[in-house]
């Protein structure tokens, strides 16, 4: 049985998101000149009174990621830039996936970790998976993400802040990208140690979401989508939302959709951050082919886009994209990245041993990274740059 629409999927429902889609499409110079210089003031505005100077709405986005701003991505990204260091300074925060496992019992067409796949799965012990967490440490990171398969006997709640335990004496900041829980299972890892939680959509578009993710659990699009709701009552305090370009015909859309949830999450649920992200489809055991090829000016385009539309967003970049286009999109609009990423578990002790989600791209060590930032005159942070609001009292 399908779950009941929850307090996003109302507010979607009451968009437009395909007639903006369409206006993207249809924009013209004159309305991305008038959009820039909005933004330009606006920036203006937060530099002298402090604060962010008037939000741009979906419409203006809609016009942002338009074919006719592509030709004022140079204009853009420098708007996008300014606005980061204003809101961000000069720090980047680092984490690194710890794979726990790729059992999996959903279907979904683009995934390399798919039930149905023919590929080698292995579930670590909390033990091992402490032990993977230790090499990480030891490469300097802090901020761990704990990424799994949907298998809820190999993965179950009990499992899961077992691991959560086990590692929050010596990582301060730990997150999930797992299946989706229940408010209790939420609460049961916030207690454990739990900060965050990512549930990537992979696309608002309901027809095309039905379309590729064919059976499991994640075929509940309403579940998966007010899992943010869900998680963020029982206590957590890190959101990570974001869409796969590539598998929904229209891309556009799938950024006013996810900009809209991103925004409606921040102002619901004002203590927490906010995370979004633009993974593109790569290579995988599924041999699942992209459906509209994103290019790379259109992947700058939109992440500088989202950074004007909501100024205050943690915006997030995995080694999935090629070395040179993260050193640039860092410089622009991108506030947290991974790095020296495996995509299999127990791939940082011992590779080889299990199928890999998605192949990667940038391939530097941990080391190499922070060096890259700190000669592009920036901080690699790797405990918290961003601390959360403290509740009251």
């Amino acid at each position: 049985m399908a779950s009941p629409p929850g307090l996003f999927a109302r507010e979607l429902a009451g968009l437009d998101i395909p007639g903006l889609a369409l206006a993207s499409a249809q924009a013209g110079p004159e309305q991305v000149d008038a959009v820039l210089r909005r933004a330009a003031a606006a920036g203006r505005g937060a530099t002298a009174r402090g604060d962010a100077g008037g939000r741009l709405g979906l419409e203006d986005l809609a016009v942002l990621l338009s074919p006719a701003a592509t030709g004022r991505l140079e204009e853009l990204a420098q708007l996008a830039r300014a606005t980061t260091l204003r809101r961000f300074g000069r720090a980047v925060r680092l984490f690194a996936p710890l794979y726990v496992s790729n059992a999996c019992l959903s279907s979904c067409t683009y995934c390399g970790f798919a039930k149905g796949l023919t590929v080698a799965r292995r579930t670590l012990t909390a033990q091992e998976a402490a032990a993977e967490a230790q090499l990480l440490v030891d490469r300097g990171f802090r901020h761990l993400l704990l990424v799994s398969g949907e298998h809820r006997v190999e993965v179950s709640a009990d499992y899961l802040v077992e691991i959560v335990e086990r590692l929050r004496p010596f990582v301060s900041s730990i997150s999930i990208e797992t299946q989706t829980w229940s408010d209790d299972t939420y609460a049961r890892l916030v207690a454990a140690g739990l900060e965050g939680a990512i549930h990537y959509q992979e696309t608002y578009d309901r027809e095309r979401y039905a379309q590729v993710h064919v059976a499991g659990w994640k075929r509940d699009y309403d579940r998966r989508l007010a899992s943010f709701e869900t998680a963020a009552g029982a206590g957590v305090r890190r959101l990570g939302l974001g869409v796969l370009l590539g598998l929904a015909p229209d891309w556009r859309a799938d950024v006013l959709a996810m900009a809209a949830h991103a925004a409606f999450l921040a102002r619901r649920f004002w203590r927490t951050e906010v995370s979004v992200a633009l993974p593109r489809i790569k290579p995988s055991a599924s041999g699942f082919p992209p459906t509209v090829v994103v290019g790379d000016a259109e992947f700058v385009q939109a992440h500088a886009a989202l950074r004007l539309f909501e100024p205050d967003a943690v915006i997030s970049l995995s080694t999935r994209e090629p070395a040179a286009l993260r050193d640039g999109l860092v410089r622009i609009a991108v506030t947290t990245m991974s790095a020296g990423s495996s995509t299999e578990p127990g791939g940082y002790g011992r590779p080889g041993t299990a199928q890999e989600q998605f192949s990667i791209s940038d391939e530097r060590s941990p080391a190499d990274i922070a060096a890259m930032l700190v000669a592009a005159g920036y901080e690699p942070v790797w405990k918290d740059a961003f601390p959360l609001v403290e509740a009251a009292g």
